[in-house]
């Protein structure tokens, strides 16, 4: 029998009362209202539609389009869920919808699944006007949902809806149970002991083996629930076995000694069944579970839950997050160089004083603070503290203000090389398709290969499309897993990948990175480490074969284009090892965006790739080349925003941004004229490109234009591409210079958003990159302060990068690192950034904890809030890059040399395949050079054959040339040159070098 009609099946009712010694919890004091969003102030979020229409806001209201032609209501339909339904309770929906031409439609109250049972339903003539309409409901459910129907017309029209709100009576207990209707997939649930734990069709299902010897050996549940001594709890759910099992159900403390407050073993059937329990609570803890006991069964079998509720007690207190000293710093420390600044929270309106303070206790500097007044991202009134003066390398420094004193905190020049190394070694224990060798990262990350066709995982060596998709299979395994989950996209690892390549690519162009010693080989702890390849390029070659596995065959339909994703086939629940996952994997419909990320990102791989490996450069720029053809051919397949089952949608329908990047990449590596045009002829080659908020993986067209303005090419406006980049940074320093943390990002809440960590370090990648194009200290300034605010300096005193500061993230969203739901996994590796504060509080474990934040505080870290605390790669990926950069500023500069430089290409011979340059040293200073070394890097497949009147070597793609005994000094105005002959390929562009260095410092060109 499939779920769905064991769930539409009869319900048998069981009431049982148990310990009935307490009276009631009181009522909550007022009207619960249960839609968020419901002004739309913060966009579309919470909303969905049904994927024949998009959701957009317009004028502050929710607007959709309805297309003409469909035969039934619920073919076009809005809705929000999480809506909780008790039987008896008195509810009242209040809206304004206006529809463009006069219709009626239907609102509806209901089940979120199948039978669908609806409490309201509604004719509604949208019109402009406000209405109210009350209700009584007639089930129990935690999780309904509030939808309009819209479909059924035989014309198009546009519906727009605002002032949404849902409330329900007072007569309800507070709920202890979070999720509890699986609408947010397995999200506050935990599982063990169980072959697989998924949510379909709204329900939480365990498969559980035969023979555990005792109940509870295997389980489902959750945590942290709220338990008040005296007070009456009602606990209810709807669950079934197939084939028939017994099931304990359990509150108890959800720790040693395990202290039961009630239990009841359950002979459940096929037969869906819902049961009710009522006991008081003898003891008071925070720390209560509710546990399904799984095991004590001959016999293997599906469990099912739906609709838990634990009802009674005392509402959740409001949650009021540690905040630590009220002086706020970069928890990890500062530059000796480099700005430093602190915030301090304070009452005071005038300016007070501060110290500093050494490991002894010794004042080492002191001031006063500048007075900033509230900040509109936190609600804090602030003063700024300014210690940049200090320069002294030391340990354990504190800063006190206000009779507090901040965490401690170092001053010195290694600050960030180990930040560089931890934020890229998360890539390599984010690898599918390959065991974790302990070795390299420790063994509490070691784990057997995920995903490789071995039982029980159901891919990735041998991956069907989803049904109606495809007809072939794929050999999809490797790349890296996404985030939290086990899904692997192709957008999201576009943008990595890309990044990961840019960490290297800006050492063959940027004055401090020294032509990539910090990134070179034997750098990471990967298994490929000891080949003569940058470990960095290693890594990012990981994700980028699978980026190529993921295209569509030749001879296929669609073919050349990449499909968008694969995961599971349902949600899973956490915690779970990836080899431990049972569910079927599906390769998903082909998208432009998917297409142009391969392309892009395996452009840039080829000339990164082509100096080490030029039969897989080659591979790469094939397939680059090919996945743009496919993309301009199909220049408007879209993923569906309802694709969301078992991973996420990342829905993208505007790809001019993607077109852009891609063009730029296969013209930075190509030269050829074709991707030039497309990419002059984009409307993003002109436009500001850089918003206020940041790039990301639906917002890409930033990419190709810092690649444009950093990596050498033929372009005729490159000056004014790379002025666009300056201008961009002087922008994020003005947001900067207006926010009490320093942070390139406005205060609005709009501005805190899933993962805004990563578009913060983004505008820190702009910053970095103003700096490496002009050397102007106040780009680097402001790039470094982005860096303080995400190491600590917050209004949460929270670094938000686990094993970086004293109070750091560590349990962020992730079924591989669980350590919050079981001790015996591991809490994410060092240098795992996590998304950060986000005021549209996109789970409910959020929303129920953080509901009326300021946006700064819209953070927590707890492995149930997948919006605000999961790992993602292209997170870490931003974090990689800024800290590689941060990283090269640790170094001592190195002493200025008064040169200029002149490079000259005299053509190819050997019919193309070979070329001879020359480079002109000048000596612009009035002192002689004794010795010189110049070194630059091609930016393709160049190889140095010979060279004359210097001793010259290659590797990689660095060239680098010593003196000759009789020209080894350049008198003052004196010009000193050397000749070299190399080999090139067609397939690769070979513009002038970026950077040209000679004894360690940029000459002028």
């Amino acid at each position: 029998m499939t779920r769905q009609a064991r769930t539409a099946a009869a319900t048998v009712v069981v009431l049982v009362a148990a310990g009935l010694v307490g009276t009631a919890a009181p009522a909550a004091a007022a009207p619960v209202e249960h839609i968020t969003n419901g002004t739309f102030d913060a966009g579309t979020s919470t909303w969905w539609a049904t994927a024949n229409t998009t959701l957009a806001v317009r004028d502050g209201r929710l607007c959709v389009d309805v297309p003409g032609g469909t035969a039934n209501p619920w073919d076009v339909a809005i809705g929000h869920n999480g809506i909780p339904l008790a039987d008896g309770a008195a509810y009242t929906l209040a809206f304004t919808a206006e529809a463009s031409t006069a219709t009626t439609v239907t609102a509806n109250v209901q089940l979120n699944a199948a039978p669908y049972t609806t409490v309201l339903s509604t004719a509604v003539t949208p019109a402009g006007e406000a209405e109210t309409h009350t209700f009584t409901s007639g089930l129990t459910a935690a999780d309904g949902t509030f939808t309009f129907q819209l479909g059924g017309k035989a014309d198009p029209y546009t519906f727009c809806l605002d002032d949404v709100s849902l409330t329900s009576d007072t007569t309800l207990d507070p709920e202890q149970i979070e999720n509890g209707g699986f609408s947010d997939g397995s999200a506050g649930w935990y599982s063990y002991g169980t072959t697989s734990t998924t949510v379909e069709n709204g329900q939480l299902c365990s498969a559980v083996p035969g023979g555990l010897a005792n109940p509870w050996d295997g389980g489902v549940g959750q945590n942290d629930v709220r338990l008040t001594a005296g007070a009456a709890y009602t606990l209810s759910f709807d669950a079934s076995a197939d084939p028939t099992a017994t099931v304990r159900v359990a509150v108890q403390l959800g720790a040693e000694p395990y202290t039961g407050y009630f239990s009841r073993d359950l002979s459940l059937t096929a037969q869906q069944s819902h049961y009710e329990f009522t006991f008081t609570a003898p003891d008071d803890t925070p720390a209560g579970q509710v546990a399904f006991q799984v095991g004590g069964n001959a016999a293997g079998y599906e469990l099912c839950l739906d609709n838990v509720s634990l009802r009674g007690g005392e509402p959740e207190p409001p949650y009021v997050p540690d905040t630590g000293p009220r002086v706020r710093v970069n928890q990890v420390g500062y530059l000796p160089d480099g700005p430093k600044r602190a915030t301090l929270v304070t009452d005071a309106t005038a300016a007070l004083p501060w110290q500093l303070k050494n490991s002894a206790g010794t004042t080492v500097a002191s001031g006063t603070t500048t007075p900033r007044g509230e900040d509109p991202a936190s609600g804090q009134n602030t003063h700024t503290i300014d210690f940049t003066g200090y320069a002294t390398q030391a340990s354990n420094l504190t800063v006190t203000a206000d009779g507090e004193t901040s965490h401690p905190f170092d001053v010195t020049r290694t600050l960030y090389a180990q930040l560089r190394s931890d934020s890229l070694q998360f890539f390599y224990i984010q690898r599918s398709g390959i065991a974790i060798d302990g070795g390299l990262v420790g063994e509490q990350y070691a784990r057997p290969a995920g995903h490789l066709g071995v039982a029980p995982n159901q891919g990735d060596t041998d991956v069907p499309c989803q049904l109606g998709v495809c007809t072939y299979r794929l050999d999809a395994r490797g790349g890296w897993y996404d985030a939290g989950d086990h899904g692997k996209y192709v957008v999201n690892g576009g943008i990595a990948t890309a990044q990961l390549l840019s960490t290297y690519e800006r050492t063959k162009t940027a004055p401090t990175a020294n032509f990539g010693a910090a990134l070179a080989d034997s750098t990471l702890r990967v298994p490929e480490r000891g080949n003569k390849v940058p470990d960095v390029l290693d890594e990012a070659r990981w994700e980028l074969e699978w980026l190529l596995r993921m295209q569509v065959p030749a001879g296929q339909p669609l073919a050349g284009m990449a499909h968008h994703k694969l995961h599971d086939q349902n949600w899973t629940g956490l915690p779970l090892a990836p080899e431990a996952d049972p569910q079927p994997r599906e390769l998903h419909p082909p998208s432009t965006a998917a297409t142009l990320n391969l392309a892009a990102a395996a452009a840039q791989g080829a000339r990164l790739w082509a100096p080490y490996d030029a039969v897989f450069a080659n591979r790469a720029l094939t397939a680059a080349k090919t996945a743009y053809a496919a993309a301009k051919a199909h220049p408007a397949v879209y993923a569906s925003a309802s694709d969301g089952n078992g991973g996420g949608s990342y829905s993208d329908n505007d790809v001019t941004d993607e077109f852009y990047w891609a063009a730029s990449e296969l013209f930075l590596t190509t030269g050829a004229a074709a991707y030039r045009t497309d990419l002059t002829a984009s409307p993003h080659h002109t436009s500001d490109v850089f918003t206020a908020t940041g790039f990301g993986w639906g917002s890409t067209a930033a990419l190709g234009r810092l690649d444009l303005a950093t990596v050498p090419n033929g372009l005729s406006d490159r000056a004014r591409v790379r002025q666009s980049v300056v201008t961009a940074a002087d922008a994020y320093l003005a947001t900067a210079g207006g926010q009490a943390y320093g942070l390139p990002m406005p205060g609005s809440p709009n501005a805190y958003f899933w993962g805004a960590n990563s578009n913060i370090l983004n505008n820190a990648v702009v910053l970095a990159t103003a700096y490496d194009l002009t050397g102007q200290a106040k780009y680097r300034t402001g790039a470094i302060e982005a860096m303080d605010y995400v190491l600590g300096r917050n209004a949460l005193n929270q670094s938000y990068v686990t094993g970086w500061g004293e109070h750091a993230s560590e349990n962020q969203h992730s079924r591989i690192f669980a350590n919050q739901l079981n001790a015996a996994l591991p809490h994410p590796p060092a240098g795992s950034i996590a998304g950060g504060a986000n005021a549209s509080l996109d789970d409910p474990f959020a929303k129920q904890l953080l509901d009326g934040c300021e946006p700064m505080f819209c953070y927590v870290d707890d492995i149930n809030s997948y919006a605000t605390n999961e790992v993602a790669v292209n997170w870490n990926s931003a974090l990689a890059w800024v800290a590689s950069f941060l990283a090269d500023q640790d170094a001592a500069a190195p002493a200025a040399l008064a040169c200029k430089v002149v490079y000259t290409d005299y053509g190819t011979w050997q019919d193309g395949k070979g070329f001879t340059g020359q480079l002109d040293i000048r000596n612009t200073g009035t002192a002689p050079i004794n010795g010189w070394t110049a070194r630059f890097a091609f930016t393709g497949d160049q190889q140095l054959r010979e060279a004359w009147m210097a001793q010259a070597s290659q590797a990689g793609a660095v060239l680098t040339a010593r003196n000759e005994s009789y020209n080894a000094r350049i008198q003052p105005g004196a010009t000193v040159m050397f000749g070299f002959n190399a080999t090139q390929s067609s397939s690769y562009a070979n513009p002038a070098p970026g950077l040209v260095t000679v004894n360690g410092s940029r000459c002028s060109s």
